[in-house]
């Protein structure tokens, strides 16, 4: 799952073919975020809310946001149940990376030495 199941598999956008051009050409772009949003939060054991991720990695919040959204619905990023106050006092929800699942995890090859 993509994630832009309703758009072709393209990021979303508007059904004009410079629109779809668009979206073409920025999927390797979304993808790049995507990794660095997901890295960022898989190397915070207390994960970070939007605007914690939006200043460490210097992105625009209407480019952050939407890649954390896509890695919430691909099932890499979830709500922590715990919550932060942003700098203007508001509660913020803290988003944290999903421990892959054993059979993900690569199981290093045994030291004969040992």
């Amino acid at each position: 799952m993509s994630g832009y199941d309703h758009y072709g598999g393209l990021p979303p956008h508007q059904p004009t073919d410079t629109s779809l051009t668009a979206a073409a050409q920025a999927l390797p772009l979304v993808n790049r975020l995507q990794a660095r949003v997901l890295q960022y939060l898989r190397e915070r054991a207390d994960g970070a809310t939007d605007i914690e991720i939006q200043e460490a990695l210097q992105l625009n919040p209407s480019t952050q946001r939407p890649r954390r959204i896509e890695l919430v619905q691909k099932g890499l990023v979830e709500d922590s149940r715990m919550r932060r106050r942003t700098p203007s006092g508001r509660s913020a929800v803290v988003w944290r990376a999903v421990p892959p699942e054993p059979q993900q995890l690569k199981l290093m090859p045994e030291d004969p030495s040992c």
